[in-house]
């Protein structure tokens, strides 16, 4: 049995270490732990609360636990891991409980023990939103205490009316509960002196509940189960961390307008409750590093720091910033030692941090530190050109030494020749110096050695240096050069070689300033686009469905349409025209494109559309056996209904609805239909009643007669008189129990209820 219940255990784990922060796959093993023996259970425990150690709920359920199977050695150990993190009121009054536990026999000792226990679960939690029935359960606890004496007795009033003072300032759920026993304690000793107290207090406790209002809305966004994971992006996650941000500048703007030091403690409390749930926000460690080192708490920024680099080893943010920190305050050794931990060994070591060593070695130990380092930094295997690009501007232009950083270039050229982002800042650094001719000369030895496709820029940085600097002939020569080395690149090489009118504007331009007018630029480069693809085959050359040749347009042109290339055009050729006379319905011949409309997965040929559309309502049938039939992809089904339920449809009219149920009647011609005649309604004479078939003007009518008639007859004469109320505004005057409208217009709805209303009515 044990092997049997172990192998789920070593199951569970794998498959939590298979997604290090799955959040369902922890839930299950903390619901297994639960079912377990405590032996067992023990390790899935710790590998939750290695992966999520500010979860509160599982430390709680941890320690629950361990009380249960009075293991006060292990519960106490495990306290003593998770109160300081994990402050949070329900995991707090678990220690208060196991605290009584302990001390319940141990007379007055155990009874201080208690007593320091609140005090210290007062301290952490006890300005939170929550934390209202730990102040009563304290209050209740000191008044269970005996008093032997008069002084005792009149020491433990003291006591519990300095805890009132203190939880009625507090903005709580409690706080109006918490007045009224204050108001009720002070009145039980002494009624003379519990006005002036009540009087002194009101105001700080107004204030509370004031505050209070404010804090529970922005405490009612947060999702204070949320474990903590690494940020993904999620809606839930942005939302919770827009959430914690309102919190935490509610609490900053010190809203109850408290001293200082307990304002500080709120915004330290709410920084922490914050990190149990955005524990892995390098954003929230910094802010609240930065908030400490700005109030002039040096060492609890620096504290914070270290905890974060503990929760975020690999984040090289929160390592530069500590080490600037750091160094902000002098203690140049301990950034040293943030900055060697960039580094590591030397061997993995980036070339940023290598960038930013050399710099903050010079910063703090000078020139010749830097150099050293330098040294030895270019033969690491990750030494890229940064590095030497990095060093050799900071000698030109912090140490003025022109030579030393003209050598650094010539050095990193031998081994970065391939970098045309290298010869560029070596050609920047040679125009500070004025240096025209090597910078010739240095665009002429990279130029020689780089492929076409990588010395793009090379030649752009070659042809500007000379339009800028060189004089006529050697700028035509160079923009000759540059286009035969990239005709190359291109379909339609000769036409690169041929002189354009961009290559003036490009000589003669300045910065910003053009020797055209922006619609003149564009009007070239739309004519230059124009010739470059004009040639280019057309993928597709044939029109879809008899497509006109006006349809085709030339490819890899930019227009302000996003039309695809593919178009896809009906065929009207087996569109069905429509006629006001006819009588469509379900039975009506159907188009044989009409299976291709048909949602995916219906098919089986004429009888399995015929059943489609018999089980679709008679309007939406009609609407779909006249579809033409679309020579393309299926739509997606569910896109178009979610759009229909979106719109706005008009109900239809009375002579549309009157031609869709003319078959259970006589039927008139179709120039009725159509409107050339009025239709007459007819009356079935025998029953006294309109034949269901005819239907009213008013939509107001349809949804009074689908109402049952009611059977009271103080209601029937109230909807009589507001039938005849309606009839008379709406222009069709009309009499209960008349069966056709005198006006010759549409029949009132008036008429539907005569027969029915009057043999009710009796």
């Amino acid at each position: 049995m044990a092997s049997e219940t172990a192998k789920p255990n070593s199951l569970s784990l794998s498959d939590g270490n298979a997604d290090k922060f799955n959040v369902e796959a922890a839930e299950k093993l903390a619901n297994e732990a639960l079912r377990l023996p405590m032996s067992d259970a023990v390790p899935i425990y710790e590998h939750l609360l290695a992966t999520f150690p500010t979860s509160a709920k599982y430390w709680k359920q941890y320690v629950e636990a361990l009380m249960a199977s009075n293991n006060d050695e292990a519960t106490k150990q495990v306290f003593s891991r998770c109160l300081l993190n994990c402050l949070q009121v329900p995991l707090w009054r678990c220690y208060i409980r196991f605290i009584k536990k302990v001390n319940d026999k141990k007379g007055i000792e155990g009874q201080e023990e208690t007593k320091k226990a609140f005090e210290f679960m007062l301290n952490y939690v006890g300005s939170d939103i929550a934390s209202g029935p730990v102040w009563m359960e304290y209050v209740a606890y000191l008044k269970s205490l005996p008093a032997q004496t008069t002084l005792e007795e009149s020491q433990r009033m003291t006591t519990i009316r300095k805890i009132y003072q203190r939880a009625i300032v507090m903005p709580t759920h409690h706080v109006e509960q918490l007045w009224r026993d204050y108001e009720n304690f002070e009145n039980s000793v002494s009624r003379a002196l519990a006005k002036g107290l009540v009087t002194e207090y009101q105001p700080k406790y107004n204030s509370a509940r004031a505050v209070y209002r404010e804090r529970k809305k922005y405490v009612d966004e947060i999702d204070w189960n949320m474990l903590a994971v690494p940020p993904s992006g999620t809606p839930k996650e942005e939302m919770q961390w827009v959430a914690w941000k309102k919190l935490l500048t509610f609490e900053k703007g010190n809203p109850q307008r408290i001293d200082n030091a307990s304002a500080n403690r709120r915004i330290t409390f709410a920084y922490e409750q914050c990190l149990m749930c955005l524990y892995h926000y390098p954003d929230i460690w910094y802010d609240y590093a930065m908030w400490h080192a700005t109030n002039g708490s040096q060492d609890s920024a620096i504290k914070v720091f270290q905890r974060a680099l503990k929760a975020l080893p690999d984040s090289e943010m929160l390592k530069y910033a500590y080490a600037e920190l750091e160094e902000t305050r002098g203690a140049a050794q301990a950034a040293k030692k943030v900055y060697e931990s960039l580094l590591g060994d030397g061997v993995n070591a980036t070339a940023l941090s290598h960038i930013q060593f050399i710099r903050f070695i010079r910063r703090t130990e000078g020139v010749e530190a830097a150099r050293k380092y330098f040294l030895d930094a270019r033969k690491s295997p990750n030494c890229t050109y940064h590095v030497y690009v990095a060093y050799a501007m900071m000698a030109f232009c912090l140490d003025k030494d022109a030579k030393l950083a003209h050598n650094i270039f010539e050095a990193g050229l031998k081994r970065f020749m391939h970098e045309p982002s290298y010869i560029l800042e070596y050609a920047d650094f040679l125009c500070r110096l004025n240096d025209d001719r090597n910078i010739r000369a240095l665009f002429e030895r990279a130029l020689s050695s780089l492929p076409p496709d990588e010395s793009v820029e090379v030649w752009k940085r070659f042809t500007h240096f000379e339009q800028t600097y060189g004089d006529l002939n050697s700028m035509l020569k160079v923009e000759q050069r540059r286009k035969e080395a990239l005709c190359r690149m291109t379909e339609n090489g000769e036409s690169v070689l041929e002189r354009s009118l961009q290559d003036v504007i490009s000589r003669y331009s300045f910065m910003d300033l053009w020797p055209c007018s922006t619609k003149d630029l564009d009007h070239l480069s739309r004519q230059e686009w124009l010739f470059k693809n004009v040639n280019k085959k057309i993928e597709n050359p044939g029109p879809v469905n008899g497509a006109s040749s006006a349809d085709l347009t030339i490819p890899n042109i930019p227009n302000n349409s996003n039309i695809s290339g593919k178009i896809v055009y009906p065929d009207v050729s087996r569109m069905v025209i429509y006629g006001p006379g006819q009588r469509p319905g379900i039975t009506t011949p159907m188009t044989s494109g009409v299976s291709s409309m048909l949602p995916n997965g219906i098919s089986g040929g004429a009888t399995a559309i015929s059943d489609t559309l018999k089980s679709l309502p008679p309007t939406l049938a009609v609407f779909v056996s006249n579809l033409p039939a679309v020579e393309g992809p299926s739509p997606d089904v569910d896109f178009v209904i979610s759009i229909c339920l979106q719109s706005n449809i008009p109900s239809p009219s009375a002579k549309l609805t009157a031609s869709q149920q003319l078959p259970s009647g006589p039927g008139p011609s179709a120039s009725d239909v159509s409107g050339s005649s009025k239709l007459r309604p007819t009356r079935d004479r025998q029953t006294g009643k309109r034949k269901g078939t005819e239907r009213q003007d008013d939509d107001d009518t349809s949804s009074i007669q689908s109402q049952p008639l009611p059977k009271d007859a103080f209601k029937i004469r109230q909807l009589q008189k507001a039938l005849a109320t309606s009839s008379r505004t709406g222009g069709a005057s009309s009499r209960t129990g008349a069966t056709s409208s005198r006006t010759g217009g549409s029949a009132s709805y008036g008429s539907g209820f005569s027969g029915d209303l009057s043999g009710s009515s009796g």
